[in-house]
């Protein structure tokens, strides 16, 4: 997976440090293997980094089909934790098979009026779901977004100038207003690429404790296609686009 402000384009060729860099697991096909840098260490730096996710733990990971979800849900599992996720009618089943415990269908109810007392949140949805997400943790707790809003943190970690850490400050205000009511942990994630990270996923990838998730492979040609079908919200998994 490329760097931070390295990406946005499909391309045969791209340039990538070497240290962002890990072999293939043996058991996969290029296909597969490509699906799972960013699902993967997105994963692993929420749970494993930030969240600490211990054994008998509790974490709530929204959109279990998605392409993060998916993954996650079964780090979490290797983890040792009990997994709840949100997922449409049609994959409720699918998606208890990769291991979630408890599985909300976000068509027929809402999860802050199931859920409750949980260690752990993955965020990945719009605003009005994490404000409801902050509810469902218990009292220390942690909710980790990947859908924004970027916290200070996030900004001294990017060094970011002054006047784009008052803006950041300022986006997140409220969010972290409200979580230090409820006195639970609220933070910011935008994954980083890292080739020793993804050498610690490798066995479990190998080991078959965690397997990819690829939904459609498009040929390259098919660029705009495969877009279209990711924003459709319709994909389970990943999909991938084939350059050759």
């Amino acid at each position: 997976r490329p760097d931070d402000f390295r990406i946005g384009t499909f391309a045969e060729f791209v340039p990538v440090k070497e240290t962002s860099l890990a072999l293939k697991p043996k058991n996969l096909t290029m296909e597969e293997a490509a699906s799972l840098p960013l699902v993967a260490l997105t994963a692993w730096q929420a749970l494993v980094e930030k969240a600490q996710l211990k054994r008998g733990q509790k974490i709530f990971i929204q959109a279990g089909s998605g392409g993060v979800g998916t993954f996650a849900i079964q780090l979490a599992k290797h983890l040792g934790a009990t997994v709840a996720t949100t997922t449409g009618t049609g994959n409720v089943a699918w998606v208890k098979s990769l291991g979630a415990d408890v599985v909300i269908d976000y068509k027929k109810d809402e999860f802050e009026k199931v859920l409750s007392g949980y260690d752990v949140v993955l965020n990945s949805q719009d605003g009005k779901t994490l404000e409801k997400s902050l509810g469902v943790l218990q009292r220390g707790g942690k909710l980790i977004s990947i859908s924004g809003p970027p916290d200070p943190a996030f900004a001294e970690e990017i060094k970011a100038p002054w006047f784009v850490k008052q803006v950041l400050r300022a986006l997140s205000f409220d969010t972290r207003r409200k979580a230090k009511h409820l006195n639970v942990d609220y933070s910011f994630l935008f994954m980083k690429a890292s080739g020793s990270q993804l050498r610690q996923i490798t066995p479990l990838i190998e080991s078959g404790a965690i397997r990819p998730v690829v939904d459609k492979v498009f040929p390259f040609e098919a660029t705009n296609e495969a877009l279209a079908y990711v924003e459709s919200g319709r994909a389970k998994g990943k999909v991938v686009i084939k350059v050759r």
